[in-house]
């Protein structure tokens, strides 16, 4: 089987990833090798707590021949202000960023993070969704199961050919503005999907925002509740219990949330893995909301 016959789009186990990368035609060693169409591996470990986490984590041991991702360096653009906690990068500067990773338009991408893909391989699943690449997947359970199943670490640094700047552009209009929730307040709930714990949800605790609340008719769904040690759910049990929240709605009629526009992401993932793929993403979510003080702001 070729390389190209793959393709993933939403998760992938350790056992396929594992089998995949015993492949040699998947491997890109040198610069005459077809980067367009090898398996590019990603870890995209990230910690709240320490910031230096990821690349320590990195630098320490990593999935063999992945390259590592920054949040805030490489899926976030730091430097824009009102825009939340991590802000989207330029569409311009992410394409160049995927070039440098050798990624191009035929490369099946596997992106990873310490365990359940919110921390931050679901953003990056999601970003190149945004900028129209399709062929991307979560490793499931992350290093964790990589490690749990009796794989290596490599703690060499993954040396790839660099190809041009990735070929597209940023959808926006899968991008939930500001605007757009302000003008969108008074209509029913159930089209804005708060993926918080729900007592960050409810205004009862705020470790990270200066305010504490929700948007005014977001919905809460824990992006935790698609989990199970670890893992996503069956395919079987999420669709039972996301589809209500669609409310008869189209999933891009549907908008998600979360604090900072990261853990959105693994609630889009979630409904992409059960057969509902298209949810937008309010990108700037609580953190860029509560930033004024002159937006509502709801509790309970």
């Amino acid at each position: 089987m070729s390389a190209t016959a793959y393709s993933w789009t939403t998760l992938i186990d350790v056992a396929d990833l594992a089998h995949a990368l015993a492949r040699p035609e998947w491997r890109v060693v040198d610069a005459r090798a077809t980067a367009s169409t090898a398996l590019r591996v990603v870890d995209a470990r990230y910690s709240l707590a320490d910031k230096n986490a990821g690349a320590a984590g990195y630098a320490a041991g990593h999935i063999p021949g992945a390259i590592h991702a920054d949040l805030e360096s490489d899926l976030s653009d730091m430097r824009k202000q009102g825009h939340g906690r991590h802000p989207l990068p330029d569409s311009e500067v992410f394409a160049a960023r995927l070039g440098d990773w050798g990624i191009g338009p035929d490369t099946q991408v596997v992106v990873y993070d310490a365990a359940d893909g919110s921390m931050a391989a679901a953003r990056l699943w999601w970003l190149l969704r945004l900028i129209g690449h399709h062929k991307v997947a979560v490793l499931d359970g992350g290093l964790a199961a990589w490690q749990a199943a009796g794989h290596a670490l490599d703690a060499t640094p993954a040396a790839v050919p660099a190809l041009p700047a990735y070929p597209g552009r940023f959808d926006m209009a899968q991008v939930v503005s500001v605007d757009e929730v302000q003008a969108r307040l008074s209509q029913t709930p159930a089209w804005l999907l708060d993926a918080r714990a729900g007592e960050r949800y409810r205004g009862e605790v705020e470790p990270l925002d200066p305010v504490a609340g929700h948007v005014p008719g977001a919905l809460n769904r824990p992006f935790g509740m698609n989990l199970r040690d670890g893992r996503f759910r069956p395919v079987q049990e999420l669709r039972a219990e996301l589809a209500p929240l669609l409310s008869g709605q189209a999933p891009a009629q549907v908008a998600v949330m979360c604090g900072s526009g990261v853990t959105a992401c693994h609630l889009a993932l979630a409904f992409a893995h059960a057969g509902m793929p298209g949810l937008r993403v309010f990108s700037d979510s609580w953190s860029g909301w509560c930033s004024d003080a002159g937006r509502p702001v709801a509790t309970a």
